[in-house]
């Protein structure tokens, strides 16, 4: 599973990248976008893993409106959305590495009976991967997240630059005061995660 702390933070940009770094499945169970934007997360998971963009993300699973899934379905008139129809309609592959991505924030809504946190519990992944800006302010973020996340989840700083100080203190604080596995490259990253394969 591959969550954020929030939005925005590059959860897509991630997926997308182990994804075609290891040559991994990936799933995303519903989207929202503004429909003035010609590529969706849905379209940059499917071109990074080479599969059906319907496959990564079924087509009546997609909202043309930018909010929380529920809030979007909600405004547009839709059905309720049901955690459990999620879970369902992954379509997991039998073999391989699977990657699923939520949205939004990990505590954000995804359906109307639950968040990406209660994907993860039922899904059950071998690894979480939790996605966090490196600058100021990710600390209280990830420890918010951390808390109620079990197993631990590997921490990507995303954006990070060795030479910015805080970014650099960041990571040491997140690593010896919290005793959070994390990592601040890709490649890095992708190795964790074969190696708990």
């Amino acid at each position: 599973m591959v969550t954020g702390t929030g939005t925005e933070v590059g959860k897509t940009y991630v997926t997308a990248s182990v994804a075609r770094a290891r040559g991994a499945h990936a799933r995303k169970p519903r989207q929202s976008f503004d429909p003035a934007d010609p590529t969706t997360d849905a379209d940059l998971l499917a071109a990074a893993c080479g599969e059906p963009v319907e496959r990564v993300c079924p087509r009546h699973r997609w909202l043309p409106l930018p909010m929380a899934p529920p809030m979007a379905a909600d405004a547009l008139g839709l059905p309720a959305i049901h955690l459990a129809d999620l879970v369902r309609e992954l379509d997991l592959p039998e073999t391989g590495t699977t990657l699923v991505e939520g949205a939004g924030g990990l505590l954000s809504p995804l359906a109307h009976d639950g968040d990406t946190r209660n994907l993860i519990v039922s899904v059950a992944p071998r690894a979480v991967v939790l996605v966090a800006a490196a600058g100021l302010g990710t600390i209280g973020l990830v420890r918010l997240c951390a808390a109620v996340l079990d197993p631990a989840p590997i921490v990507y700083l995303n954006r990070f630059d060795e030479a910015d100080n805080l970014h650099r203190r960041n990571a040491e604080w997140l690593r010896t005061r919290e005793g959070l596995e994390v990592v601040t490259d890709l490649e890095s990253l992708s190795e964790r995660l074969a190696a708990r394969y």
